[in-house]
């Protein structure tokens, strides 16, 4: 079925024809894929790709996308535009013309405001006529502004949305979307008389939107409970009050086509007292007169049963009424009877929503009850066919408006004041939950037909948001709602139904609100989607909900609120894998760090990355990064703290209370990027700070590796040949014979070794080692540097030549390495003279010069300290 037009395809018989006429039994081509509806909106200098499969993608504007310049509407264009701002004509009998009385004083002095380019705003109670009284006024004032006069709806409407609607009212600019600055200089240039109805706010807001439009001249009209402009605003206050008792009378007697009889004319007169003279009681209690004379008229004695009704189908009541007021009139017709109905009560007549729909067909009745269930808001007749299930459901309208149970809003109708407190009141309400999930499927299916204009959806946006609401809030859940959740339980399938069918109707609506320029319809719809997906347990859905608010931030210049949506949707989009999902969220995301021009720290920081100062720069006390935020919707950017005052103990610092404000904590090396007058904003900054780290790491490195270097050669060269050493010494050799102070700590020699072998085994000194130090053995004493064991020819340890440097006596070493084992023969110490061993660790102490031995005996620094005979004749064999 095709959601816009009716036709022979809703009975299933459209192509049976096709396959019997080609009499080959081939079956007919597979339909082709049905493409998903992608459009493309310029917004501000932003691209918005709003796609319904994989979510919403948002880019800076790409060279030559730029839209064209937007161009006034011509007049054409702003009839075809204020006939969709307009309420369809119901179908079926249409109302009576009922007359403006007692208005024309307000008209001409609204009229006369209005044409000195000033703003009026009427106010009246409901059901008062502000509406009737509008449509005249913005009749006399059609030529007065060279933008004609626009109708605007103030329904559930901000003053931004108001804004856009204007615009899109007067000028022509498809697939745009301005933002606020280039809005309000668009508005600058729009001359016309803006009339809007059900305004819903004042104040402040209604400066703003006055404001906004200086060459425009706005008719407003409000309830008594809509907050009053501010006090400097200049605009002129009318007060529309009900009618009086003879225009009343007069009103009611249009109302019901015929004259009033005297009981009828003193029953208006106590509903005149008791609603004040409110034209709308008027209306309803003409249409309680109608709906009596048909009941008063019966058929001919032959039809008493109802034959011709059976057989003719039901009488018309346009002709039944026009017979009884024939009849009241004075005109006899024998074919005529009248029956006795009392005239309806007091009570009746002032509350007559319950007795009119008693006496409605049976459509216009299930309509009522969609529309309880829909909290007041009535869908497009269009759809009352589907919804109802009778396939002439879509004159109910014409029923419901003729008897005025129902007031027109904008484009679309919706129950008029008091009436749905008088039906709920009278169990209409029984069912609401089942029908409001009825809503929501149809409409769920029908939004996202590729074949309904973005358009078309924004126009059904209050019903669509209204099924939302009843399903999110689970109207008619209970018992005393009569819906089908039961005490024990039982109702929570269908409770976990609604709310999956609710997130399909979002997920379906929000789509075609976007494209529609709808952004408010937008924004609700999404809220309400990912609290039912929420509820639901609707991971994936929930995060697409996210993402799409996100979206919708960064094209309104929330930047901080767009992050933390963002960031939620990344988040839910992890847990599931969803490469895709995370891929554009962290493409918007990174977006959102370019507007706001955050570059000195990544857009989103994963809990196992750490978070670095500024630039790197390392703090002195307390811990040096901070954990990312995780786990909230609303975290916002990880920022380094600041120095905030002077240093502190170094206790631990305790968790932050609000991590996003810096503590009075590390005192920084350097000073940090935190300082507003220093501030590097932008991609050079971001380059700079960059390259400074970089070369600070490498620098970094190339030290490290020059040390390590180092440390390694000299490892490597010591004891190379220059050093003397024993034929073979064992990791147990230990230090000089005397036991003195100086001697090295360690084992004796084993007994047994030095008798089985007769070799000598020194505990020579330990060689250099790779930090430079000195050795251990050295002492004030030039002969007690060391000695070795006893050896088989008793000689004593011979003396180094003079020349050779010496060690300060009273610079004890820091660093004792264990004695190295050799396989080296032994062989006398004569060391040349040498240098003194560089050091590398700092600091670097001078060596003194070189000093003649005063005994004839030195130590050799970095030598073996071991005496010993240079007899090698004991060689083991």
């Amino acid at each position: 079925m095709d959601p816009n037009n009716r036709g022979s395809e809703e009975y299933g018989h459209d192509t049976e024809g096709d396959e019997t006429r080609q009499g080959r039994g081939v079956p007919a081509p597979a339909p082709a894929p049905v493409r998903a509806r992608v459009v493309e909106i310029v917004s501000g200098d932003l691209l918005l790709t709003v796609n319904p499969v994989d979510g919403s993608e948002i880019e800076p504007c790409p060279p030559g996308r730029e839209p064209a310049a937007p161009r006034p509407r011509t007049a054409e264009e702003r009839a075809e535009t204020a006939r969709a701002a307009a309420p369809p004509v119901p179908a079926g009998p249409a109302a009576p013309e009922l007359p403006l009385l007692e208005r024309q004083d307000q008209r001409d002095q609204l009229t006369g405001i209005l044409s000195r380019g000033r703003t009026a705003r009427l106010t009246g109670p409901a059901g008062s006529g502000r509406t009737a009284l509008l449509d005249a006024v913005a009749a006399d004032c059609a030529d007065l502004a060279p933008d004609g006069v626009v109708r605007l709806s103030g329904h559930h409407r901000t003053p931004a949305e108001l804004l856009h609607e204007l615009f899109t009212a007067v000028r022509y600019a498809p697939e745009q979307r301005p933002d606020r600055e280039t809005l309000l200089e668009l508005l600058g240039d729009i001359g016309a008389v803006v009339v809007v109805d059900d305004l819903e706010f004042g104040g402040a807001a209604l400066d703003e939107l006055l404001a906004a439009a200086p060459e425009c001249a706005f008719l407003l009209a409000a309830g008594p409970d809509t907050p009053a402009p501010s006090a400097d605003a200049h605009i002129e206050e009318l007060h529309l009050a009900g009618l009086g008792r003879g225009a009343a009378l007069k009103l009611l007697e249009s109302a019901a086509g015929r004259t009033l009889t005297d009981d009828e004319a003193n029953w208006a007169g106590d509903l005149w007292f008791e609603s004040e003279g409110l034209p709308l009681r008027f209306v309803q209690a003409g249409a309680l007169l109608r709906q009596r004379d048909r009941l008063r008229v019966t058929p001919a004695e032959f039809d008493a049963f109802g034959a011709l009704e059976e057989a003719f189908g039901p009488t018309d009541p346009d002709a039944a009424a026009a017979v009884a007021a024939a009849a009241f009139d004075g005109i006899d017709d024998p074919d005529v009877e009248l029956r006795d109905i009392p005239l309806p009560s007091l009570g009746e007549g002032a509350a007559p929503a319950a007795l009119l729909a008693s006496r409605l067909s049976r459509s216009a009745q299930d309509t009522l009850r969609f529309a309880v269930a829909l909290g007041g808001e009535l869908p497009h007749q269009a759809h009352l066919p589907a919804l109802v299930g009778d396939t002439h459901a879509d004159a109910a309208l014409g029923e419901l408006v003729a008897c005025g149970l129902l007031s027109p809003v904008g484009p679309r109708y919706r129950l008029a004041t008091g009436v749905l407190t008088q039906l709920l009141a009278h169990g209409y309400e029984h069912g609401a939950a089942d029908r409001a999930h009825t809503v929501a499927q149809h409409y769920a299916w029908w939004a996202a037909h590729p074949s309904v204009t973005p358009d078309r959806a924004a126009a059904e946006s209050d019903a669509v948001l209204a099924a939302l609401t009843a399903l999110l809030s689970g109207t008619g859940g209970t018992a005393s709602t009569g819906g089908n959740a039961k005490a024990d339980g039982s109702g929570a399938p269908d409770e976990a139904d609604h709310r999956a069918t609710a997130v399909l109707l979002a997920r379906a609506a929000a789509p075609a609100f976007a494209a529609g320029l709808h952004w408010g319809a937008w924004e609700r719809a999404l809220r309400a989607g990912q609290e039912s997906a929420r509820l639901a347990g609707d991971v994936a859905e929930e995060a697409y909900f996210h993402h799409e608010l996100g979206v919708l931030a960064v094209c309104a210049g929330n930047l901080e609120r767009a992050r933390a949506e963002l960031e939620a949707s990344i988040g839910l989009r992890g847990v599931l894998a969803d490469k895709r999902g995370t891929v554009a969220g962290r493409r918007a995301l990174a977006l959102v760090a370019d507007l706001s021009g955050d570059h000195g720290a990544p857009a989103a920081l994963r809990a196992e990355e750490p978070v670095s100062p500024p630039r790197g720069t390392p703090a002195l006390r307390g811990p040096a990064t901070r954990p990312a935020l995780t786990g909230t919707a609303g975290a916002a950017a990880v920022t380094a703290p600041l120095p905030g005052g002077p240093a502190k103990t170094t206790a631990p610092a305790p968790i932050p209370a609000f991590p996003d404000f810096a503590d009075e904590g590390p005192t920084l090396i350097t000073r940090p990027d935190g300082a507003q007058g220093d501030r590097r904003t932008g991609l050079k900054g971001g380059i700079l700070g960059g390259a400074r780290r970089n070369l600070v790491a490498v620098g970094a490195g190339a030290l490290l590796v020059a040390v390590l270097g180092t440390v390694v050669t000299l490892g490597a060269t010591s004891g190379n040949g220059e050093t003397p050493a024993t034929d073979r010494v064992t990791s147990d050799s230990t230090a000089s014979e005397d036991g003195g102070d100086d001697e090295i700590d360690g084992e004796e020699p084993p007994a047994d070794d030095e008798g089985e072998t007769g070799e000598p085994t020194t505990s020579g000194s330990p060689t250099p080692s790779g930090s430079g130090t000195a050795s251990p053995s050295g002492s004030t004493s030039p002969g007690t540097s060391g000695s070795a064991s006893p050896s088989s020819s008793g000689s004593s340890a011979p003396t180094t030549p003079p020349g050779v440097t010496t060690a300060p006596p009273t610079r004890p070493s820091t660093t004792v390495r264990p004695p190295r084992p050799t396989t080296t023969s032994p062989r006398p110490t004569t060391s040349a003279p040498t240098d003194p061993p560089t050091t590398t660790d700092p600091p670097t102490t001078t060596e003194p010069p070189t000093t003649p031995p005063a005994t004839g005996e030195t130590t050799t620094l970095g030598a073996t300290s071991a005496s010993e005979t240079p007899a090698a004749s004991d060689t083991p064999a």
